[in-house]
Order: structure tokens, then sequence, then C-alpha cells
């Protein structure tokens, strides 16, 4: 039993020295003929399939054509939706030793600048369009601001682009398992985005641990609805499938009653995807006809997931579920709790440290490590910490100290067992009239309520208390608004006065970020601009 709030996460599997090439190669060699990957489109007629050996024999040709245009060490980005050749240049541009930039394909010509400026990139493939945004043309609109830019490819063009890669056999460059692979923007929940930089090591590793502690065996069937720009979707998603030599079905864009289909289609084994996700999954309303009995295990993170979710998707497609948690900076998995953990441990932890990594709770004043269960900033620590925030010394610095330990500002305790809960960001935390409120509390208790879809509680600014709760929430399907009343009464039954939100609005949609966390900052922008009006008392 531990007393202090540090704890090492157990040595199997151990930490490999691999590249996201030998990973791909490696499939390539054991299940040649196994399809690798599914383009998971609406039309069946249209699914495009690779076998393991097609996946690499493509990854080789685009590596090469790569070379044609670009150096080893040379950041090129990419800007599309869940396609096969956003895969294969993964792993093509891994196997040419370039760093690949990844970019929302929701952003407008002013984000889509900074990325490309702050990364330097030397090129960018793109598509022409995706659900109306003109990404190409707002590529180019912007591309003269970009110095370093010298190659606007679009994926329109994709087989013109790898023909010369297809005709050559020169050889690729020795790719090393501590060289950078990806930089990939912070969600942006808080401040300007940073630009993490990943290695092969990290990614590869971090990737199986996850898989093989969420059970998924080898040559099983995942459905990869996460976004490939979001580590969740290309590391967790694309090299979890991999790694366990599976065959993956890629949504191109999330949308439940797809995900539905194809998991069904496909007999996927896990289903996975940050609570927005599952929420909508659940809510659909093919959700009850689907055969989703070949799923075994549930998985989600990215964002605080509600107990009540946990329980309500293990009792209704009775399947396990597990917990991750972490963030870009560290590949991304830090903790995790296990398909097999008490059904308490699941609904109300984050799991335990990962393997091959450390963990610990700080008191974020002083440094010092906390005593069991009182709160603090998390920080891990092992292979799976990024080299640091490119061409950012500063913000690097301020992220992970001397020791190699990563602050990742999130508030959270520890128990005696090395189980870790968590209240929330270190800037989310409300402090009314000197007292410190913690919005997970009051959201978990909210979700639970019948008539809420989703819910978002944060501090705003009062007079007198410094800050107030207010609690901005979105109806549960078939309601067309929510009863302030009952849910005060509710909720006092349970919190203490100042707990109990003193301002309530109602909101159709939540501003996400591209990888479906909701953006509490823009929600508090969206109110300072009078886009919310109060309900009535």
């Amino acid at each position: 039993m531990l007393t202090e709030s540090y704890a090492k996460g157990i040595d199997t599997p151990g930490v490999r020295d691999i590249t996201l090439g030998d990973l791909l190669k490696e499939a390539a060699e054991t299940c040649p003929d196994r399809v690798g990957l599914i383009a998971g489109v609406p039309d069946p007629a249209a699914r495009r399939q690779f076998t393991y050996a097609e996946l690499y024999a493509e990854a080789e040709a685009a590596a090469r054509a790569i070379l044609t245009k670009f150096q080893p060490g040379d950041r090129i980005s990419v800007m599309a939706p869940n396609i096969p050749e956003w895969i294969i240049l993964e792993f093509g541009s891994a196997l040419a030793g370039t760093i690949l930039v990844t970019v929302n394909p929701s952003f407008q010509p002013e984000e889509i600048e900074y990325v490309l400026k702050q990364s330097r990139s030397a090129g960018i493939f793109v598509m022409k369009e995706h659900r109306g945004n003109p990404m190409q043309a707002n590529v180019e609109k912007v591309a003269g601001n970009c110095p370093e830019l010298h190659e606007v490819i679009s994926f329109a063009d994709w087989e013109s682009f790898v023909a010369p890669g297809r005709a050559s056999d020169a050889p690729l460059p020795d790719v090393k398992p501590m060289d950078p692979v990806m930089i990939q923007y912070t969600s942006g929940t808080t401040g300007f985005p940073k630009g993490a930089l990943l290695h092969h090591r990290g990614l590869v590793n971090n990737a199986d641990h996850t898989m093989a502690q969420n059970q998924i065996r080898e040559g099983a069937t995942v459905v990869t609805v996460m976004p490939l720009f979001h580590t969740a979707g290309c590391v967790l998603g694309v090299l979890g499938a991999v790694s366990r030599k599976a065959t993956q079905a890629l949504v191109e864009m999330f949308e439940p009653g797809l995900v539905l289909e194809l998991s069904e289609e496909y007999k996927s084994e896990t289903l996975f995807g940050v609570p927005t996700m599952l929420i909508a999954m659940l809510q659909h309303p093919t959700f009850k006809q689907r055969d989703l009995s070949n799923v075994k295990t549930l998985c989600s993170g990215g964002s605080t997931v509600p107990a009540e979710l946990v329980r309500r998707l293990e009792s209704e497609l009775n399947a396990k579920f597990s917990i991750v948690f972490g963030q870009t900076e560290c590949s991304p998995v830090a903790t995790m709790t296990l398909p097999d953990d008490s059904a308490d441990d699941k609904a109300n932890t984050l799991g335990r440290a990962m393997p091959n990594t450390e963990a610990k709770i700080i008191d974020p004043e002083t440094g010092a490590t906390c005593p069991v269960g009182a709160l603090g900033e998390f920080c891990t620590r092992g292979y799976h910490v990024m080299h640091g925030y490119y061409e950012m010394e500063d913000a690097t610095a301020a992220t992970i100290d001397e020791d190699g330990w990563l602050h990742t500002g999130d508030l959270c305790s520890m128990d005696e067992r090395g189980y870790f809960k968590i209240e929330g960001r270190l800037k989310d935390m409300i402090i009314r009239g000197g007292e410190n409120i913690y919005p997970r509390e009051i959201e978990e208790l909210l979700f639970k309520h019948p008539d809420v879809g989703e819910v978002a509680v944060l501090g705003l600014p009062d007079d007198r208390f410094g800050e107030i709760v207010a609690a901005f929430l979105r109806p549960a399907p078939g309601n067309d608004s929510v009863d302030q009343k009952s849910l005060f009464a509710y909720l006092r039954e349970h919190l203490s006065p100042q707990k109990t939100p003193t301002k309530w609005f109602q909101v159709d949609t939540f501003p996400l970020t591209g990888s479906g966390k909701i953006q509490k900052v823009k929600i508090r922008e969206q109110w300072e601009a009078g886009e919310h009006s109060e309900l009535e008392p």
C-alpha cells in the first residue's frame, strides 16, 4: 500500500526499439495475405481493401516518391479526412525519414498558415474539398506566405505522385527508433496550439501496449473512428491495429449509424471513441437493431468519461470497458484502466500507469510529491514522452522538467493502490469565494439525469465571489428543453449549495476540438459575446 503519490507501471510487455516502418514490415512478412485496411465508406461497393503485403508495398512506393521531392528530416504536412492514402502516407513518410505534420481538415486559411509556417513545412498533401471546406483552395491561398513551402500535392493526383516510387528500387534511409516522425498540434482547448514532436519508439510502443492492455487479440477486426490527424486515430487506431496485425475498417468521417453498420458487418471486437461519439452511437435509432455480439471490449478517453456512460455501455453491450488517459505529448496514453478492473474502478478512476512508465502527483506550487489522496498536478515520465514542442524551447522547458517529467496540467489524485482519479484541468478549477470547486463532480451528477444529453460546467466571473458555477446543457433526445428547477433540486440532494450552479444555459451543440473534446474556453468566449441566454429560474 503506497503512502506517496508515485507509481511505476509493470514492465511487460517490454519496450521495443522499433520504427513505424519496421512495424508494418513485420505485419507484411508474417501475414501478407491478411486484409490490413478497408476503406469504410457508406457504399459497400466502394470499399477498397489492402492486404498487409499490398499496404507495405504502397508505403515503400510512397516513401521513394517522397524522396524525389523532399529530404529526410523535412516536414511534410497532410490535410485530409480518414482515407487510405493518409495511412499510406503516414508509413511512407516514416520510411522516408521525413516528419509528418498533421493538419485538422476543418482548418481555415489562418489556421493552416500558422501550422505550415510554425512547422516550416516543405510540402503539404491535401484533399481538394471535404464537407464544404475547400481545403486545397485554402492552402493555395496562404502558400505564398509560407516561405519554406515548395510543394502542394493534391490527393486527387496521388496515383501520378506515387508512380515514380513504384517504378524505383532506390534504397531507403536508415531510420532510427528515436528519430522524430510526427508533429501533432495540441487540440487547443486552451491557448495557442503547440507542435508536439513525437518519435517512432514512443508511438509504436504506446499503441502496442494500449492494445495489449485492452485485450485486443492478434488478427481481430477493429473500426477506426477517431480522426487520423490526432494521435487517437493515427497512433492508437492505425499503429495499434498494425501491432495486432488486425483488419482495420477506416471510417472517413464519424457518423454513428455508419460506425454501427461497419462494426456489425465486419464483426469488430472493440468500440473506441471519445464520450461524445459513444453517446451518439448509444442514442442512434439503429443501435438496438445491430448485432454487436462480437464486441468484447469498449474503450474511451480524450476527456472525462462519465461513470454512468461506462455502466450503460457495459450493460447494453455485455462488453468490458476501459479508459485511457493522457495527452498528445505522451504518445498519447499515460494511464489506463483494464477491462477486468472492478466496475467501481472503471467508472471512477483513470487506472494505473502504463507499462514501463512512471506517474506521480505533485503540489503545483512547491513541486513536491503529494501524499496519497491529495489533489495535485499529474506528471508522467518514460519512453513515451515527446522530444519537445517543435522550435518552442521555452514552452518545452515549462512542460518537461530537468528530470524528464512531463507536466500535464491535469488536476488528479492517486490512491494507495496506484489508481489515479481526475478532477479536471488546473485551469478549469473554479474558485468561488476562495473555495476550490471541481467541475467534474457536478458534470458526473448531471450526466446521470435522464433529461441531460451532454453537459459542461465552468466558472463565470462574478463581482461578489470572483467566480460562480455555470452549467451548459444539451437536452437528451426526446426532450425539447431542460427544466432548471428540477435539475437544481436534483443536485441539491447530492451537493452542497456552493457547488450547485447558479447560472443555467441550454445549448443545441457544444464547440468541440477536432478530437471531440468539449472546448470550455470557446463556451466562455461565446458567453462573453452574448451568444448564450440564461434560462429563467
